[in-house]
This record gives structure tokens, sequence and C-alpha cells, in this order.
């Protein structure tokens, strides 16, 4: 994850390093080589995902191809306002590692669960969750669009709101394996921990509006940056809605920058009109200046 990049161009190779001094440990040699076991632990997941995406990032960014709106899904969130100039790379770095930490130890492993709900809309997924509640929390954590909700909550409530969806007519509901139930209350407890270090944390007012996963609004503001961060531990992620804002303020172009292409997935299915690219390695580049007429 990033090593090509790390390798191919100094931009890149930097970041990594950056995120290493700021840890006080080798993270990059833990992306690039691994063991699994020790890359999947959330608390290194986080700031290793954010690394690479930021690592893309600056590359696009020395290339001279900047965003009218930057946009990120969950923890993709923080590497926007990297982007965007609202938070200081490392310090996002180490808030990351402490959010992916609070958000593993808010909840007993195995005690929570996660799964993804296909072919019902919210109304219908909240409805679900209702019925498989009994006491205990469930309710939607990503409204992904395409047809894609998924739920979270504690294990044994997910289970039952699984099969509530199938009665109202999924098409499929697909446990996902999750360390922990995110983006759902259960999370509250973490959400009470990160605020005090989001909020002493040294943020700007954004370079660019960036859309907010709690209420796919835009955040223009330090202020307004900070307090979605900690809303959105425990709140759900509003995805297909903030896709549907950044068209609606007339984006035609969508970049999806680091590891992995989910979200040019969605991007397809919610947008089907924009022209939708990935950064991820450096033979990504040409078809990206293809597509923005950029002349070698």
């Amino acid at each position: 994850m990033g090593r090509a990049l790390a390798d191919a161009f100094p931009v890149c190779r930097a970041t990594f390093d950056e995120a290493d001094r700021a840890l006080g440990e080798p993270l990059s040699s833990v992306i690039f080589d691994g063991p699994a076991e020790t890359l999947t632990l959330t608390e290194n997941t986080q700031p290793a995902i954010l690394t690479a995406s930021i690592a893309a990032w600056r590359l696009l960014d020395e290339r001279g191809q900047r965003p009218a709106f930057v946009a990120g899904h969950s923890l993709g969130e923080y590497s926007a306002h990297v982007a965007a100039g609202t938070l200081a790379f490392a310090d996002a770095v180490r808030l990351v590692r402490n959010r992916g930490r609070y958000m593993q130890e808010a909840v007993p492993v195995g005690t929570g669960a996660m799964a993804a709900i296909l072919g019902l809309d919210e109304a219908a997924v909240l409805q679900a969750c209702a019925e498989g509640a009994e006491g205990e929390v469930v309710s939607p954590a990503n409204l992904n669009g395409g047809g894609q909700i998924v739920i979270a909550g504690a294990a044994g409530a997910v289970a039952r709101a699984g099969e509530r969806a199938k009665v109202r007519g999924a098409r499929r509901v697909i446990p996902l394996k999750v360390s922990a139930p995110f983006h759902c209350a259960l999370m509250q407890p973490a959400q009470e921990r990160l605020a005090p270090e989001l909020r002493a944390a040294a943020a700007r007012d954004p370079r660019v509006p960036v859309i907010a996963n709690v209420d796919a609004a835009p955040r223009t503001t330090a202020g307004a940056a900070i307090d979605a961060l900690i809303a959105q531990v425990s709140s759900p992620v509003r995805w297909e809605d903030s896709m549907k804002r950044l068209v609606a303020e007339g984006v035609t172009t969508f970049i999806e920058v680091g590891p992995g292409t989910v979200l040019s997935g969605l991007a397809k299915k919610i947008a089907r009109d924009a022209a939708v690219l990935n950064v991820q390695e450096p033979g990504d580049l040409a078809a990206l200046d293809a597509a923005l007429g950029v002349r070698a």
C-alpha cells in the first residue's frame, strides 16, 4: 500500500517518513512489509490509510492538480482536512492513531458487528433496525449509495436486523469482518475520548470546502470542521448525500486518492454523468493526465 509511490516520488517517500517521525515508530515498514495482522489492527490501519492517501494527494498537489471541494468517507474525512489545510498531517496521523485505539477499546471484541444491506432504502433499513434492536443498539452506519447501507451495533441486534431486512426484501445481507461497530451509538465513549484532542489541535479554516460525513454539508471554518469530526465518530456516514451535494455544487470530475477504488465504484453509481478517476499507483497518473487534458 503506497510503496510504489514512495519508491517513485520523493514527495511520497517524505510523507511516509513524516508519519514515522510523528508517531515515533516505523509505521512505514508495517505498511510496506506487514505483517498483515499488525497492519489490520485499527490503530495501525487508520494512520496507514491516511498516510498512503496523503502521499498520493501531495503528489497531485505537486503536479498542480488542485480540487474545488474535498470529501472523505469516515477516516477519509481526516485526509480531506489535511488536503484542505485544516489539519497538519503530523497532527492528523497522531489523531487517527488514537481514534482507532479509542474505537477499538469502546466495545469488547466480538460483542459488536456490522453488516451490509443491499437493495433496501434508508426508511426500510431504519425499520428493520427498529424491529431487530430488542433493547440493543443497531442503526445505519454508512449510507453509501448504490443500494448499499451498512448497519452497526450489538452483534445480536445486527443479526436480527439483518433477518428483518431480508423479510423486507433486501437482496443480500453481508456480515462484515470488522474489529468494532463503527459509526453507531456504541462509539460514544470513543467520541468523548477523542473530542478534547481534536479541540486541542491547531486547526485552520480549510482552503476549500470540506463536505462533512454527518450531514453532507460543506465546512468552511476550523471550528465547524472539528465539530463535524467529533460528531462523525458515533454518527452515520452520509456518503450518498455527500456525493449528491458535490454534484449539486457543479462537480463533474471525482478523483479518489489513496488505496482502493471502493469510492470510485460508488461514485459511478451515484454520479453517473461524472468522470471518475483514482490515483493509488504511479501507473494511474497517465490516465489522470489524459482525462484532465494535461500534456506531458
